[in-house]
């Protein structure tokens, strides 16, 4: 394992396992920097302040403060960070997955997450610890506590696993693997329509196959489950950003505004429009609560 790496300030920083100039390490991006993965690299990022927006072969993903993305190995990342962003990241080859799948009995997964400031915060203190070890690590064994305390974030996950098809359980987590990617990948391509055909691609199932497995895993369809994320992500561009609503239709993928006016409405019970209204109320009130909140606490204090 080699000394972290970091992209500050703007500096990209490229990861190419084929040159054999990575192994397994840690990773940082933060104030506009970036980091490129390709190769054979898996890889693992915590937001822990700002943000930063990934684009990998599974389609393109904003990261918030406490949340996480795992990555496959062919996915090649491209991760920046906003100017005020910090994110951590954890670089494994294909024989650093291998030695995480047996230190830990099993191996992790590609998906998305939310960790609480507990999670968070021993992420990071385990990441330093990592980082600093650095210097002196040959193999993924360097990473252990770090990766362990990842897996147990994912634990998570062991009930989904139970309930896809296969006679043992190293299929059952292959089938699985698979599964995560293809729904990672609907939540990367919020902005248009997926074909079943590129789901099925994607995880060399059929169609059929793909389809019946997924809803048996996530009890909805891939079309129910890619409507769904289509509208919540709607729903973020209408709180987040002064986007009219037809130019956020049509960024959620939808071809005119009349069938996203009715999918919208019968998803959260109201109009777009009134939908970013309440939004920007509830805002309003809840940052003239906090701001009473610290007056009352200055007053005590004095």
């Amino acid at each position: 394992m080699e000394q972290t790496r970091w992209g500050d300030r703007g500096q990209l920083v490229r990861l190419d396992a084929a040159e054999g100039a990575v192994s397994n390490g840690c990773i940082a991006v933060s104030r506009l920097g970036g980091a490129q993965a390709s190769g054979d690299l898996f890889t693992i990022w915590v937001q822990l302040r700002g943000a930063s927006w990934v684009e990998a072969k599974e389609g393109r993903f904003r990261l918030r403060r406490g949340q996480w993305i795992a990555l496959e190995r062919d996915s090649k990342p491209l991760v920046q960070s906003d100017r005020y962003g910090l994110c951590i990241g954890i670089v494994l080859s294909s024989e650093g997955m291998k030695a995480m799948a047996r230190f830990a009995d099993g191996p992790l997964y590609a998906g998305r997450g939310r960790l609480g400031r507990r999670d968070a915060l021993t992420m990071l203190r385990l990441w330093r610890a990592a980082s600093e070890r650095g210097a002196e690590g040959t193999d993924a064994y360097a990473l252990r506590p770090l990766l362990l305390h990842f897996a147990a974030v994912q634990q998570e996950l062991d009930g989904y696993i139970q309930r896809c098809p296969g006679r043992s359980r190293t299929r059952k987590r292959q089938v699985f693997g698979r599964l995560q990617r293809a729904r990672l990948y609907l939540e990367g391509n919020c902005d248009r329509v997926v074909r079943i055909s590129e789901l099925a691609e994607l995880t060399s199932f059929s169609s059929w196959y793909f389809s019946r497995t997924f809803y048996s895993l996530y009890d909805e369809s891939p079309q129910a489950a890619a409507a769904r994320m289509r509208l919540e992500h709607a729903a973020d561009l209408l709180r987040s950003t002064s986007m009219m609503v037809g130019e956020v239709a049509a960024a959620s993928g939808f071809d005119n505004c009349c069938s996203f006016a009715r999918a919208f409405r019968a998803r959260f019970g109201t109009s777009a429009s009134r939908y970013r209204s309440a939004s920007a109320t509830s805002r309003t009130e809840s940052a003239k609560s906090s701001g009473v909140g610290r007056k009352a606490v200055s007053r005590t204090g004095t």
